[in-house]
Formats: structure tokens, sequence, C-alpha cells
């Protein structure tokens, strides 16, 4: 099998520095591709499908998976061309947690190596108003409200030196703006809240079990409205979820979905897969055993 490998040779952490030392070893069994600024992973992906790489392989975080996800997509036939190989670099790498790819970088190079196939429900999500609908797939998550205004206002120097801990700090930032009303509605469901969280796999934000009962093959997206959220909300989130990993029933709502429209009547920021990507109004749609990937 063909393989390529796009990597960001100037991504931080003692992860990449590792993964840059054995860039020489790597190379000698694939082709490598180095991204230079935002959005080259998405090229370089669709350009390794057209050239023929059987395999495309994610040597990054949450967000670089998200871009070499979205140029499969962009290449003709991209998902029957070319399976998705996760090497996790990255703050999170929430997605190669829920497919338990190792963490440390030889052990997950030798799933890669190993090549064993399975195929996931792919997510896609239309967005954005005013003529100028755009669409992005994405393979994890997806989140309206608080959660994206926390990656739109996170401080990059911090969370290159303090992780997730970055994240925690903006969203603190993000509780002090007027929240928005969000209205999710799919199968047969509609409801309202103040934060909108889309799982197609169970994890969130690392370790944590937000979406307990999705499936990445059954077809569904789960969806989790919080009715209310401030402080004393979060306060009793805060330590179900970091010490059971879940979430309180009686603080969210929950229901699943194959697909589901989120809108709001003020600006709400959107995000997929840790990424910012734009503001509501957006639809979602989810097609079945669509991506390839390899996992242990």
């Amino acid at each position: 099998m063909r393989v390529c490998v796009i990597f960001n040779p100037i991504a931080k952490g003692e992860k990449a520095k590792r993964f840059r030392r054995q860039l020489e070893q790597i190379g000698t069994q694939c082709a490598l591709k180095l991204t230079g600024a935002g959005g080259d992973a998405r090229r370089l992906a669709a350009q390794a499908v057209r050239e023929g790489y059987e395999m495309v392989v994610a040597a990054g975080g949450d967000g670089t998976l998200n871009e070499v996800l979205n140029g499969l997509a962009d290449a003709p036939a991209g998902f029957e061309r070319a399976c998705l190989g996760v090497l996790p670099l990255g703050t999170a790498n929430v997605f190669a947690r829920e497919l338990a790819i190792p963490r440390r970088l030889d052990r997950a190079w030798h799933t890669i190596c190993q090549g064993r196939e399975t195929r996931i429900d792919l997510p896609c999500v239309e967005y954005g108003g005013n003529g100028a609908r755009q669409r992005r797939c994405f393979a994890q998550l997806a989140g309206a409200g608080l959660d994206a205004r926390a990656i739109e206002l996170v401080h990059w120097p911090w969370k290159k030196k303090l992780g997730p801990l970055a994240y925690v700090l903006a969203g603190l930032r993000a509780l002090r703006r007027a929240p928005s009303l969000i209205t999710a509605a799919g199968g047969g469901h509609s409801l309202a809240g103040q934060l909108v969280l889309i799982g197609n796999g169970r994890l969130y934000g690392g370790p944590y079990r937000v979406f307990p009962k999705a499936d990445l093959r059954d077809g569904l997206l789960e969806v989790c409205v919080f009715p209310r959220l401030g402080w004393l909300t979060l306060a009793r989130c805060a330590a179900p979820l970091l010490l059971g990993g879940t979430l309180p029933p009686a603080s969210i709502r929950v229901f699943q979905a194959a697909a589901l429209e989120l809108s709001s009547p003020t600006p709400t920021p959107l995000e997929v897969d840790g990424e910012l990507i734009g503001h509501l109004p957006a639809s979602f749609s989810l097609q079945r055993s669509r991506l390839r990937v390899i996992i242990p």
C-alpha cells in the first residue's frame, strides 16, 4: 500500500520533536508532505489522493486530522481511493483516543504499518447564511455556543504551554459574554439551549464520555443540549466529568438523530473537531460507513 504522511514541521511539543527525529526512518517507508500554513494539510491530502496514494496519514492533532479528512473529500472519489491514518501528535487527540490508537509514537506508527482497516460513519455539516453556505466533514464531534466561543478566544501561546487547560481559561472568558439561544431539531426532537454538542463518537475534550451512547458505526449522531449554561451548571458538571468522565443527566438533554438542524437568532460560533469554522445556521447529515480508517 502506498502511504503518504502529512506533517506540520513547526508543530511544537515533545511528540512532534520525537517525530521529527524519526522522519528520516519514516521517509524510507512512505512519502512525506510538509505543511507550511493553515489549509495546507487539506490541499496536500487531496493532492496525495490524486497522485495515487492509498493511505493518507494525518500526523498532528485533531485540527490536522480534520484538514486531511476534508482533503480526502475534495479529491474525486477520495474516500474510495484512500483510507485515513492517524499519528496523534496534538493536544487532545480525541479521535485517536476514540479509536484506541496508541499515544506512543512508535506504537502508533506500528498501527499504520499493519494497515488494519475499518469503516465508520462520516458526518458533514453545511453552515453559514446569506447565500454563502459552506460544507465541512468531521470525524469526532462538533459544537455550537460556549465551546466554539472558547476556541475562538483561546490564546494560542497558552495552548502550546498549558495544553487543554488553555481551553478551560478561554471558556471562563467566554462565560462573561451573553449566551446564545440555540435550537437543535432532528430525529423528531426539538430542544433549545445555550450550548449544543454533537458526537459521532463517545469522547469529547480528551477522555471524557460526553456522548456515552454514541457509536461510530450506528448511522446516528448523539446530540447533547445544555438548557442553561452558567457558573452553577459548570459547578454541577465539573466533578462528575472530571472524576467519572460523564456529565450529570439532570444538567443536559440528549437525543440521537441521523440529520440535525442548528439555528440561533444571534451570531453563534460553530466548531468541528476542535476547530472554529464559522457560524450558525447549520445542517448536519451522516454518510454511513463512508470513511475508511486504520485502527489497531
